[in-house]
């Protein structure tokens, strides 16, 4: 891995202060992946080493849904991104809950039903 990126979690802090601008850190991956060319495993630690998220409520409102049909038809690399993490963490949760699908749909990236959304705040 190219030293320089490995150090940038040294160098760098990004703070996300709301839902929306979570999609950054998507972005994140996809340059480090898909232009810089590194693993999923030393992309992934870079981002959860720069990034660093608040949000200061928990209304329903202030907790955005993005409509999965919408980031696919603008951002399908970003999509794909987004559903390989929900599927890693869903792995997760399935060994540390085994038979807990209650869990899995509350926690899940991704809201099921009528209209797939992004959850940006659990993102």
């Amino acid at each position: 891995m190219n030293s320089d990126w490995k150090d940038f979690p040294n160098k760098a802090a990004i703070q996300l202060n709301d839902t929306h601008p979570a999609i950054a850190a998507i972005e994140f991956l996809r340059i480090l992946i898909d232009e810089e060319k590194l693993a999923w495993t030393d992309a992934w630690k870079i981002m959860h080493d720069t990034f660093s998220y608040t949000n200061h409520t928990v209304l329903p409102e202030a907790l955005e849904k993005w409509k999965v049909d919408l980031i696919t038809h603008l951002l399908p690399r970003h999509m794909e991104i987004i559903y390989l993490i929900n599927h890693l963490f869903m792995e997760s949760i399935a060994k540390k809950y085994p038979g807990d699908y209650d869990r899995m749909k509350q926690l899940s990236l991704i809201e099921e039903g009528g209209s797939k959304k992004v959850r940006m705040a659990n993102l």
